[in-house]
C-alpha cells in the first residue's frame, strides 16, 4: 500500500478533501500531465497531485493527473530521492582480460 511507512498523509491540511475537489472541478476532472511534445494527456483523473514536492498545498502547486501518471511520476520523485542518500564507492575500472599486459 502507498500509505505505508509514510508520513505524507498526516501532513496533509485538515480540508484536504475539499482542496482535491476543487482541484479535479478546476482540471474537468482530466489529468493535467504534459508529454514531451506539450500535449496533455487527458485521461480521466483521479488523483491530486504536488506539482513541487513538499508541503505547498496552494492551488497553484495542486494539479489533477490520471493514477498511471501520478504513480509514475511518484515513482521518479522516489527513485530521484533514493539516489541522494546513495552512497557512492570509487573502485577502479576493471580492464577487459584481453587487453591486460
Amino acid at each position: 500500500m502507498a500509505w505505508s511507512g509514510s508520513t505524507r498523509r498526516s501532513r496533509l491540511p485538515k480540508n484536504w478533501p475539499s482542496l482535491r475537489r476543487r482541484v479535479l472541478r478546476r482540471d474537468k476532472s482530466l489529468c493535467q500531465m504534459p508529454f514531451s511534445d506539450g500535449r496533455l494527456c487527458g485521461a480521466e483523473a483521479t488523483d491530486v497531485d504536488h506539482i513541487i514536492p513538499g508541503d505547498d498545498h496552494s492551488m497553484t502547486n495542486l494539479r489533477a493527473l490520471c493514477a498511471w501518471c501520478h504513480a509514475r511520476k511518484s515513482a521518479s520523485e522516489g527513485g530521484t530521492a533514493a539516489a541522494r542518500t546513495r552512497v557512492l564507492i570509487d573502485r577502479p575500472r576493471p580492464t577487459h582480460p584481453a587487453l591486460e599486459e
